[in-house]
């Protein structure tokens, strides 16, 4: 393998229902970011059918270029064709780097896609940097139940392939008007790497918002003591107009459900607001929610690390604190009316 012959960071966009998810934007402003150390350019490949219209964002969210696979048999996702299509867009145009989000469909089809192309993948990335000296891509993630940062290369093969976590990175500015090249591109014999069929598709609404999504987060620790008391965060989180997540000391003691957890073992979030209550602000939770717009932490002990990253501190038992934040919020809310 020359690896002078492979160059560009690629960006696998998800797009579900005709929409591209957040993420493919976020990893489209770091790939940015990476392409710029590296002196050269980021392409997005969008897979789909009649997905012209998702051109125009992608480009307005910094694609230098758009390779658009356009295929009725693309319409679902499914795990063969696209790794597929993907794999076949590899071996054609040679990327040096290949980034696709750390979701469910992320998850499934990434690794199917480094294993045909015969390169590495890094899962879950909180971190991408370039390596000056080396030009490798320095992918770091969370290892040891989270209890080290580890760094790693992939200097012997291309693409150096990643995933990486929703929340982690950030979109760059949406520039109303900015184009860029549009080049379609379909694998030969896709019809031949259909392996299941889509009879029906059922959909369910969803019963509370996704953490990620949420622009207020009241966010419970050890502090809470118990599963029973978390609904002091629910009322709080009701006056605000804001969504409940947790900590994984929460998960762990079977008080919250995983997809509340934040931190590196769990979501990255970045609300407007982030109130942590009875959360002592371990390094891996920190990491998932530092950069929050406003933190408030409440905590009893005045020494926590929460109280470094917090704009607002209050030292206290989260359990007498949060409800009296309640019902002061509820009274300004009438007060207003």
């Amino acid at each position: 393998m020359n690896l002078q012959d492979y160059k560009g960071v690629f960006v696998f966009v998800q797009q579900v229902d005709g929409k591209v998810t957040n993420v493919s934007y976020e990893l489209i402003g770091k790939a940015k970011e990476l392409a710029a150390d590296l002196g050269t350019e980021v392409t997005a490949v969008l897979l789909g059918h009649q997905v012209d219209g998702l051109c125009k964002p992608l480009a307005e969210y910094g694609a230098d270029r758009i390779i658009k696979i356009d295929d009725k048999l693309l319409e679902t996702y499914m795990t063969e064709p696209y790794a597929y299509c993907m794999a076949e867009t590899i071996k054609k145009y040679k990327p040096e780097a290949v980034l696709v989000g750390a979701t469910a469909i992320g998850r499934d089809v990434g690794p199917r896609i480094s294993a045909r192309v015969h390169t590495g993948l890094t899962a879950d990335c909180t971190g991408l940097a370039v390596d000056p000296e080396s030009g490798n891509l320095q992918m770091t993630r969370p290892a040891f139940g989270g209890n080290i940062m580890a760094t790693i290369i992939c200097p012997e093969h291309r693409p150096q392939m990643a995933t990486v976590r929703p929340g982690v990175m950030k979109k760059l500015p949406r520039e109303e008007g900015r184009t860029c090249p549009v080049e379609e591109f379909v694998p030969a014999d896709l019809d031949q790497h259909i392996n299941v069929e889509i009879l029906e598709v059922v959909k369910t609404a969803a019963a509370k918002m996704d953490i990620q999504d949420a622009k207020i987060l009241v966010s419970g620790g050890r502090g809470m003591c118990s599963a029973e008391n978390f609904h002091l965060l629910q009322e709080l989180a009701d006056v605000l107009g804001g969504t409940v997540s947790c900590s994984r000391a929460a998960v762990d003691a079977g008080w919250a459900e995983k997809d509340m957890q934040v931190g590196q073992t769990g979501k990255t979030v970045r609300p407007n607001l982030y109130i942590a209550c009875g959360i002592s602000g371990a390094i891996q939770h920190l990491a998932g929610m530092e950069d929050s717009d406003v933190i408030v932490a409440i905590n009893k002990d005045e020494t926590a690390p929460i109280f470094e990253v917090a704009d607002y501190g209050i030292v206290g038992d989260a359990l007498q604190i949060v409800p009296l934040l309640t019902e002061a919020l509820k009274r300004e809310i009438v007060a207003k009316a």
